[in-house]
């Protein structure tokens, strides 16, 4: 029996934010759709999340010009408050993300399973890109 070794991305990015406000908008609706684009020509017109074990979450992305849209989602597989959730997606990917306080800043780690359309540096951009707009969107509120 062959095994497939995939490799994991992981993407990160510290924000100067207290720890509970950095968990609270990347976990609620009406930040999440603040932020969950990877560029200025996308944005999120929906978010819903129950952010518990064997809750789900559902976020649109779609492009501001109306040609294309999809919906981000999965079930919860573990959540440890503040510190530290787990998810797999509706295709079966997993993801990993944690929080760690760091005095009045707070480093967010996400390690994904990669898809197989795209590179994985695309794929590591675009999750990227998503992350700094969440760092900007936090700071800035």
């Amino acid at each position: 029996m062959k095994t497939v070794e995939t490799t994991r991305i992981t993407v990160e990015t510290v924000v100067n934010a207290p720890l509970e406000k950095a968990w609270r908008f990347f976990s609620e609706p009406e930040h999440v759709t603040q932020w969950a684009f990877a560029s200025d020509d996308w944005h999120a017109p929906y978010a819903d999340n129950d952010l518990r074990t064997n809750g789900k979450f559902k976020t649109t992305m779609a492009a501001k010009d109306g040609s294309f849209s999809f919906d981000f989602e999965g079930v919860y597989t573990n959540v440890v408050p503040n510190k530290s959730f787990e998810y797999a997606m509706a295709d079966g990917r997993t993801v990993n993300v944690a929080f760690s306080a760091d005095g009045p800043k707070t480093k967010v780690t996400e390690t994904f399973d990669p898809e197989s359309q795209n590179s994985l540096d695309m794929q590591r951009a675009g999750w990227q890109a998503i992350l700094e707009n969440y760092r900007k969107h936090v700071e800035s509120n």
